[in-house]
């Protein structure tokens, strides 16, 4: 029994489409006009196999934006009449601007297959196009053709049956649009809820694709929404909202950022899938490519722009961090004059507060001005575009790791944070690179040790140098996530990884507008965990290291403040496990006052500094961070300097962390592995430093 389908010819116009149109229904055609429109509605019949399929040939258009009738009259066809496949014609030698057309039709879920026409042409003008890897990246099955050859055809319309009876799967690959309009599209879309019920002309259509559109300010859907339903008004209120918020923070019309993610993910496709080209586009952001992802400058660019913002995050930050130092150390002051004192290491509410809150917390707070200068720079690097560019650089070498480069962007975003940065890997669909990038994510430095890196970097290395060790402590993060990363797929996690397209969006001039809420944002939360986190961790180190009190007796009485403070603390809980430790601490170098430091740093990195404080007794001092500074510097050598960054980097990822990746994995073991491994690597690499070096006599 003959089969009746029904199929949709789109494309832009001068794509070869009516060529195609022609050779598939040869005489089986009529022309007529839509109702309404002098528009051209050109039909016809092919068969293939049993099946008859009733062609429409739709007029060229460009996008989905219902601008001229020509548009309309495509739109209409595809979303009213719902053929059972379209067949979307993309001009082989124009492939990106093509391309355009073929993601709108895969947002708005068409069943979908792509002719790519004009291949012999594409061929002759040196394009070597790997069509199955563009196949696999675009999530569409795709056949080449050339039109006035017939080349091509019974392939087509094979795989067109097939997508029309749903045996050829078509994977949705949504676009990801960045993180601000990603946000806005979430609320929109949680707005909408039920009101995108069976009874709108919008029901048939992704609740994506409507959120999306409505935040594009599209004439026909928001009509057709408003229209639906009465209560659309409090879903467009919140749509008005999104979109003046990202006109703010982009600078510009959100649809026209979302077109540059649309282009920036076609991009990214066809760089990995064209393997050759002679196709030469004479645009700023091709120039700037050449340059910067090329395989010989694209590495060192990448180190080069990181060493720039380390230096800056130092150099920039040195006045205002000093700054609120010393008005720590005057509050200090303040508090010591106003509360009564009591003997060394007992429990007095002076102690509590100049000790445990403003040596704890504050210590923490006097790096603010760093943390702000380095999530600026990253923001910049973000919003601009290159931080995409940075994951394109690495594809290759992903590639021999087993992963994609795609697995790069959340070990970018680790080096704000670990936890977004984990839930990041979702974008990476093969479930063992998944695994396997969030495993590594933790050895990206995050921006809670970046406080612990500025402080004990100035410690020990004169100015000249601070950049350098701060770049050389990233980069080691990197490589030992890359080596970690191969060992996973060659063991816990074998197999082969699956491709994945790498979004290239065009670069942009980031705005103040736009640094400012970035940079505000994080730091904020940096602020906010100072004043919850690392203020309830700071009371709880405080009372650890204060409790039980030493006894007195003469001899007590008789030694200088200093010597109480260290007998008092040795004698309380956290010296009691911080001496517990020294048998393992001793052989890299550190002793049991650094020890304590590490247990508090196991809930959260910041709280290492607040530790230290505590240990060494700083709260009242002038310039808490300086004032610690100078005890460490006193009482370490460079090299276990080197071991507790060693250590810091790479070992006991934070609670919050292991938390998110039991929840991401879907399993406390992988948690519980990533944990254990990391410590067990940070403490025998720390190890290795510290006895070579001592071997060497470095740095004592």
């Amino acid at each position: 029994m003959e089969k009746n389908l029904r199929a949709a010819l789109a494309g832009n116009p001068n794509c070869g489409k009516s060529t195609i149109f022609n050779a598939l229904t040869g005489a089986r055609q009529h022309v007529g006009n839509y109702p309404g429109v002098t528009v051209e509605r050109k039909e016809g019949l092919a068969r293939h196999n049993g099946s008859q399929i009733a062609v429409t040939d739709l007029p060229g258009t460009y996008s989905l934006t219902a601008w001229s009738p020509e548009e309309l009259v495509a739109r209409d066809v595809l979303f009213k009449e719902r053929p059972d496949v379209v067949i979307n014609v993309v001009d082989a030698t124009n492939i990106e601007r093509s391309l355009y057309l073929t993601v709108q039709l895969m947002e708005a879920g068409a069943p979908l297959v792509v002719a790519l026409n004009m291949a012999d042409v594409a061929a002759e003008r040196g394009m070597a196009i790997d069509l199955d890897r563009l196949s696999a990246l675009m999530g569409v099955p795709m056949v080449a053709t050339v039109g006035h050859k017939g080349d091509g055809l019974d392939s087509l319309l094979a795989t067109a049956v097939s997508v029309a009876e749903g045996r050829a799967a078509t994977p949705s690959r949504p676009i990801d649009y960045g993180r601000e309009i990603e946000e806005e599209l979430a609320k929109i879309t949680a707005a909408l809820g039920g009101l995108h019920d069976a009874g709108s002309p919008l029901s048939s259509r992704p609740l994506r694709w409507v959120a999306a559109k409505l935040l594009e300010n599209d004439d026909e859907v928001t009509a057709a929404f408003r229209n639906s339903t009465a209560q659309s008004d409090g879903v467009l209120a919140v749509v008005e909202k999104s979109r003046s918020h990202l006109r703010r923070v982009l600078g510009g019309e959100p649809e026209a950022a979302m077109a540059d993610r649309r282009y920036g993910f076609i991009s990214g496709a066809c760089q990995e899938a064209i393997v050759q080209t002679a196709e030469a586009r004479h645009i700023t952001s091709d120039k700037i490519d050449a340059v910067v992802t090329s395989r010989v400058l694209g590495i060192p660019i990448l180190l080069a722009l990181m060493y720039v913002v380390f230096y800056a995050a130092f150099r920039l930050a040195n006045g205002p961090g000093h700054w609120i130092g010393m008005a720590l150390g005057r509050l200090s002051d303040l508090v010591s004059a106003a509360l009564p004192a009591g003997p060394a290491g007992t429990l007095t509410l002076r102690s509590l507060a100049v000790d445990g809150i403003i040596g704890g917390v504050g210590s923490v707070i006097a790096f603010l001005p760093n943390v702000l200068v380095l999530f600026i720079a990253i923001a910049a690097l973000e919003d601009s575009g290159y931080m995409a560019r940075a994951a394109f650089v690495m594809d290759h070498l992903m590639h021999k790791l087993g992963l994609h480069g795609k697995s790069f962007i959340p070990m970018i975003i680790g080096f704000g944070c670990s936890v977004p940065a984990i839930m990041a890997t979702r974008m990476v669909e093969d479930r063992r690179g998944r695994i396997t990038t969030m495993m590594v994510v933790p050895l990206m430095s995050c921006g809670a040790r970046f406080p612990v890196y500025a402080l004990i970097i100035p410690a020990f290395f004169a100015p000249s140098l601070r950049a350098p060790v701060l770049w050389l402590v990233y980069v080691l993060g990197i490589v030992l996530a890359v080596v970690s990363a191969k060992l996973l797929r060659v063991t816990l996690l074998a197999g082969e990884s699956h491709p994945l397209v790498m979004e290239l969006p065009p670069y942009r001039m980031p705005t103040a507008r736009g640094l400012a809420i970035h940079a505000w944002e994080r730091s904020w939360q940096y602020v906010k965990k100072a004043g919850t986190v690392i203020l309830a961790a700071s009371i709880l180190l405080w009372f650890v290291s204060n409790w039980p009190s030493p006894p007195t007796s003469p001899l007590t009485s008789a030694k200088s403040p200093s010597e109480a403070r260290s007998a008092a603390l040795a004698s309380s809980l956290a010296g009691r496990m911080g001496h517990a430790m020294e048998p393992l601490l001793a052989p890299v170098g550190l002793d049991w006052r650094i020890g304590t430091a590490l247990v508090g740093a196991a809930a959260s990195k910041e709280v290492f500094i607040a530790q230290a404080a505590i240990a060494y007794g700083v709260g009242g001092s002038q310039d808490t961070s300086k004032s610690l500074r100078e005890q460490l510097a006193a009482n370490y050598s460079p090299l276990s300097a080197v071991c507790m960054l060693v250590f810091i980097l790479v070992a006991s990822p934070c609670l919050a962390t292991c938390a998110v990746t039991r929840r991401e994995s879907g399993s406390w073991k992988w948690a519980a592995l990533q944990w254990a491994g990391l410590t067990l690597m940070g403490y025998f690499l720390a190890l290795a430093v510290f006895q070579i070096g001592s071997t060497l006599r470095l740095g004592n």
